[in-house]
């Protein structure tokens, strides 16, 4: 299965870097506030979808932009043809192909390639979590006030805007710094590898998160959601290395608690 999701995330990127050297903003539409749609997320996605179906003709498959008609398996594969197409529009290269496989509620694994550095993030539950095959490891940071943190707005979610103000601010003042760099699942990844230590965002939706969730766990890394339980999948997540999780996800709860 890992050498699936492999696969297949290898052929959405290859899709993304052959739009990416001519997409022009004529070619994207909005699927809803602040919300754009590419052909390159179209194709992307039916490529990761071939692959996927090709293999497992009865696995579920739920994608950004559709996935393919339900299976009957307890598998689910979880796409994000293109995480980040803001980024990918107004060319800002931070963008990659979300690949994750759950059974039922549990994640199982998921590969994540940015094309563009041909880095390729996989995890596997119980085996570990590699970057282009070299094991990864969350960062040692252990206080909060030393922490390289990642988040992203809530574009599709503005009414909510002020609670994450209040985090942003409170975190701001807390941590060393912060990072708005706009790709979930590659943020997840990045505080995998040690590159950040800590990430908060709010109304996600699951093909964000499968993959990266468990390369962060595979990595030694603590997903969550804002309440500190296991709901991370529902989209309000904060990831860390696990040693400063306690401290961060305290204080997201506090601004997020009217909401919650």
């Amino acid at each position: 299965m890992i050498e699936v999701a492999i696969r297949a995330a290898k052929a959405g990127g290859e899709t993304l870097l052959r739009y990416h050297a001519n997409l022009r903003r004529d070619q994207v539409a909005l699927k809803g506030p602040n919300d754009f749609v590419t052909e390159a997320d179209r194709e992307s996605e039916r490529r990761v979808s071939e692959v996927l179906r090709s293999a497992f003709p009865d696995h579920v498959i739920t994608g950004e932009e559709g996935g393919t008609p339900a299976g009957s398996s307890a598998y689910r594969w979880f796409i994000d043809p293109l995480d980040g197409t803001t980024n990918f529009v107004y060319g800002i290269p931070f963008f990659c192909v979300s690949v994750g496989l759950a059974r039922g509620r549990d994640p199982l694994l998921g590969a994540v390639y940015d094309p563009l550095r041909d880095e390729l993030f996989v995890g596997e539950r119980g085996r570990g979590a590699t970057l282009n095959g070299i094991p990864l490891r969350v960062s040692a940071c252990a206080r909060l006030d030393e922490a390289l943190l990642m988040t992203g707005f809530p574009f599709k979610q503005v009414g909510h805007a002020d609670a994450y103000v209040a985090s942003l601010s409170a975190l701001l003042r807390q941590s060393r710094s912060i990072r708005r760099c706009g790709a979930a699942a590659l943020d997840l990844c990045y505080v995998a590898a040690g590159r950040a230590d800590g990430f908060w965002e709010w109304g996600l939706s699951p093909w964000d998160i499968a993959a990266g969730a468990v390369i962060l766990s595979e990595a030694g890394g603590r997903i969550t959601d804002f309440r500190g339980g296991d709901g991370y999948m529902k989209g309000d997540v904060v990831a860390t290395n696990g040693r400063i999780h306690e401290a961060m996800a305290g204080i997201v709860q506090g601004a997020f608690a009217r909401l919650l």
